[in-house]
Parts: C-alpha cells; structure tokens; sequence
C-alpha cells in the first residue's frame, strides 16, 4: 500500500472541524487498506509503532530530525531551525524544504506503508554509540523518497506530534462502519480494545474475521487491561442510593494505581497509562514473588510512600521521587513504598473481569499472604450512611484520599475502559460544600497582557463527554499559575498548537490559540453555575445553558498520569451541580 493514500487521507482529516467527517474519512483509509497490514496503518494512525504497554517508540528528539531534514533536502541546518521558528510545525518545515530540494535522487522509490512501518521499528530499536548516526540515515532515507506531503506527516509521527486529534473511540467508531456492522456494534469491539489495550490486534481481527472474531481477543497475562474508572458524588447517602443500598468502601490511597502481570518469577507493572514502569519498583517485585501464590495473575493495586520512622502514609508528590531512570536504588531507599491491592482481573487461567465483586475479592484474599509490604486495600462493607461517613473519617485520617465505594450485586463487574455507576468516588475534596476539585483539559488559550506578555494569560479548559467522544468547555481560567508554571505550559503546549478549533471540542468562545487535547490539569472551582456560553452539559439543566465552573483556580497539579479522556466528564459536572441545588 502506497504511503501516500496515508498522507492525502491524514490531509483530509486535518482539513475537518468536523468529528462526523473526521470518521467518514478514516473509514475510507480502512477501507482502502488491504487487511494484512491493518493494524500496521492503524499504529501509524495512533502516532506509533505499537501499543503503548510495549514501550517502543519511534520517536526522535527535533535536533536530529532537522539533521535527517537537512541531509534529505540539501539545505543548511540553521536554515531549516529558522523556518522552523516561524511555522512552529515540523511538518509544514520538512513540507517546505521538501519542496524546493536542491538535489533530486535519480533512484527515488515509492514509499510504502511497509516501507515507513519497518523503519520507524528499526529506527526504534537502535540502541548503542552508533544509534544517532544510523537513525539519521534511516530517517533521512524516507526523506529522500518522499513526496513533500509525506514528508509532512512523517517528521509528525517521528516527533510524536502526528496533530490529527484521532481518538482511541474515534478509530473504533471507524472500524465498527468498516468492518463491524455499524456504530451499535461498537459496543463488542471496544469491550476487545479494553482487554487487550491493542487497538492493532482488535483491527485486524475484525477486518479478518468479522464481529465473530473479536470474542476470541481474551484476557492475556503481559497484555494490560484498560482500567476501570470512577464516578464521584458528594454524599453517602446518594452513594448508597445508587448502589442500590449496598457498597463495600474501600480506602482511596494517595499513591500511584498498578496493574501487575505476574508469570511464575516473570513479573511487570504497568501504570495507569499502561506504560511499563516496572524499573521504578524493585522492591515491589520482591514483595510480589513473595507474596503471590497463584502461578499467574493480573491484579491492581495503589503503591503509596512510606514514612520511614513512622509508617505514616506519605502524598503522592512524595512517591513521584521515585519516578527516575537513575541511581532507583538510593532513592528506593529514602522512599520506602508499601502495596495495597483493590481487584484481582485474572487469576490462575480465569477471566475475573466479568466476575461479581466478592468473587474478585475472595480470590484475592485467597492468593496474598499478607505482610508488611503488601496487604489488601482496607474496605469496610455496609447499608448504613453513618457507618459509611465514619468509615470515610477513618479514611482521612489515616492518611487516604477518601474512599471508593463499589458496587457488589450480581451486575458488580470489573467494566474495564468505563467510567460507570459501578465505583463511586468519595473524596473529602468533594466534601467541602464551596469547593470541588476537577481534572479538566486544556483546549485553547488567550494571550497574556503586561507581565504575563508573551505567555498564554488565560486558558480555556473543558471536560471530557464520553458518550460524544468530545471535549465541552467548561471554564477560563488565570489564576493560580506561577511565573514557573506559565512557562512550563508554553513549553509543554507548543507542539500542540493547531490553526483552528479541533473537531472533537465543543466550544462557543473562540480562543486566540487553540490546542489538541492533551494536557490535563487539576482545577479547583468556588461552585457550579448555569452558563449561556459555555457547552459542558449543554440543555441538560435547563434550554441554551450549560455549566460552568466559578472561580477556577490552578491547584499546581499537572495530571500527566491521565489521558485526557481520563479527565472529569460532562456528567460529573451535571451531578455536582444537582447535588448542590439540593
């Protein structure tokens, strides 16, 4: 398959402010893509060469893509920076520069998804003293072959800045039109996504074998699991309420939620991302070969700090110490760790995904013998409100966060990938009657004036709707922010700047920049009020209103843990502003 139906398809795609038209055009591509290579296509399409638990990526720093750029294209590095600062895209340079080669090769070749594919790999691969020359070549190799609107889209990819804003549920939205049907079917395609974390596996088996064939994608030991997520509410009566007067609490730890694959002495753990983060906690390890009895099993649990004197449990931002590539074992030291573990997904060769609650854990409780270092998370199983509420003062002063609440009829599954009813956050952020903390996204931003000239002065930020696959603005907020931070979110913020609104944000305010969902940030908010311009929860309160938050604030937490469809959902914010009319 010629690389170029990529491009002209990638072209289209970026053309759209449409999210109808966005998934008419990727049907197309799949459609024109012969089925072997599929899932080749769909990777590329993602930005990527794999899923991301495999931990290979083809990206480059931009230093050595202008090298690759200036060897293609025969022109003097220091011209293509130039350029470069102007355009503030990658692609649009290497489109440029392509365009206007000094030298033309006599033995320039098609360029072939294959092609493109295997040496992105091989170029992800290359490892030793040699790896930046061989790189260079390998990419400027495809450089040299390559029309100026694939070189466009191939510095993009390189960089990891693709700018196509395709979401997970947008490709599966397309592969269910292609090959499955039609959109009601997405249902069965996305429960495969969820189990195998393989978008690529899940496309080529439906475009090989049919909707049939997605049943026979199964759990897999070293193939994560999209976790499960939370909605949250305010009280413990409306908890109690909606699990059906029954829930088993468990403690919220404050640390950093794993998923463990374990394989007789073979163990990995994958963070909530599904990033392998296995380095990090050696000392986990040695407390799960000790500790687990069954064979093989994927389990999830928070690791939380340690206070050393005390066995205190210590914040978040002190665990976060340990996220380095270097001298782990002196900081494992400083910062002793401890695991609770909350559901057991899969055990001995059985799926517990689809499993009732107790089931899950009545499994777990069977297969850890308990110490220091490892223990099951606390829970606290009740039909009572007060019970609960002491239960959840409990909570906070030991040290958690609050409390999850699950839960534990005959519907309790694990729904891996879904926010759902089925676990509640109860946090004492949430307890608070003036404040809620949200996580919301960055969509676009507003030039600072005075001291703040030449950072972005205000940013408007949204949260995520599930059911649309959109991002609804819900707030503007400039405040909170630090010199520091202003900076930071420029730097993090310009690789995704894009020319007009992207076609998954709903936003009646035009913003002066506007960005792809990427960055998510922690924002407090004084209350939740009815809004005529902003579109989160739009008519669902009252006709031509939605939601806003009042006040917002930067608390200085940056959720680079969270994909932004991880961040506060449309209907989170509806059901804050309900219970606080109550």
């Amino acid at each position: 398959m010629n690389y170029s139906i990529i491009a002209d398809a990638y072209e289209k795609i970026e053309s759209t402010s449409k999210r109808l038209e966005m998934i008419d055009f990727l049907v197309d591509l799949l459609r024109e893509t012969p089925k072997e290579i599929i899932d080749k296509v769909i990777y590329l399409t993602q930005g990527k060469i794999c899923p991301d638990f495999v931990g290979l990526e083809v990206g480059i720093a931009e230093k050595l893509a202008i090298k690759s750029l200036s060897k293609a294209s025969g022109r003097d590095q220091k011209q293509i920076e130039n350029d470069l600062k102007k355009s503030g895209d990658i692609g649009k340079t290497a489109f440029e520069f392509i365009s206007e080669r000094i030298q033309t090769s006599f033995f320039k070749r098609t360029l072939t998804v294959e092609k493109v594919f295997e040496t992105f790999k091989k170029m992800a691969k290359t490892v030793g003293s040699k790896a930046i020359n061989v790189k260079i070549s390998l990419l400027s190799g495809l450089l040299l072959d390559a029309s100026p609107k694939e070189a466009k889209y191939l510095m993009r990819t390189v960089t990891q800045n693709l700018r196509l804003g395709i979401a997970d549920m947008t490709v599966l939205d397309a592969l269910a039109i292609s090959y499955g049907g039609g959109k009601n079917n997405r249902p069965k395609i996305e429960r495969a996504y969820n189990i195998s974390s393989d978008l690529g596996k899940v496309a080529q088996k439906i475009a090989e074998t049919g909707l049939e064939g997605i049943n026979t994608i199964q759990v897999e030991v070293f193939k994560p699991i999209r976790p499960m997520l939370a909605e949250r509410l305010s009280s413990t009566e409306e908890i109690l309420d909606k699990l059906n007067g029954l829930c088993s609490a468990e403690y919220k730890y404050d640390g950093e939620r794993v998923q463990i694959h374990k394989k007789g002495q073979q163990i990995t753990l994958y963070s909530r991302r599904l990033e392998n983060i296995t380095n990090q906690y050696p000392d986990i390890i040695k407390f799960i070969k000790t500790s687990i009895v069954s064979n093989t099993a994927i389990l999830e649990g928070e690791i939380v700090a340690i206070n050393r004197q005390t066995g205190a449990l210590l914040p978040f931002q002190e665990l976060m110490r340990r996220r380095r590539k270097y001298n782990v074992t002196r900081f494992m030291e400083l910062y002793p760790v401890s695991l609770f573990l909350f559901e057991a997904l899969y055990v001995d060769g059985e799926d517990f995904t689809t499993k009732k609650y107790f089931d899950r854990r009545k499994v777990l409780e069977n297969i850890l013998k308990k110490n220091d270092k490892i223990k099951l998370a606390k829970n606290f199983v009740t039909t009572n409100k007060k019970e609960l509420e002491s239960f959840f003062e409990e909570a906070i002063a030991n040290g958690s966060e609050g409390l999850i609440c699950k839960a534990t009829g005959n519907y309790s599954i694990y729904q891996a990938g879904a926010r759902g009813w089925l676990w509640i956050k109860y946090k004492k952020d949430y307890h608070s009657e003036m404040i809620d903390t949200t996580d919301l996204v960055i969509i676009g931003a507003f030039y600072g004036r005075g001291k703040r000239a030449g950072v972005y002065g205000t940013l408007l930020l949204a949260t995520y709707n599930k059911e649309c696959d959109t991002f609804e603005s819900v707030t503007k907020c400039g405040t909170g922010f630090t010199d520091e931070d202003l900076i930071k979110i420029l730097n993090i913020l310009k690789n995704h700047i894009i020319t007009k609104k992207h076609p998954r944000v709903i936003s009646t305010i035009d913003a002066e920049i506007w960005f792809e969902p990427k960055l998510v940030l922690e924002i407090i908010g004084a209350e939740i009020t009815l809004s005529p311009i902003h579109t989160c929860g739009f008519g669902s309160i009252r006709k031509n209103r939605g939601l806003a938050i009042r006040f917002p604030r930067f608390t200085r937490k940056y959720r680079t843990e969270k994909n932004p469809e991880d961040a506060t959902t449309s209907m989170e914010i509806i059901e804050i502003y309900r219970n606080q009319i109550k």
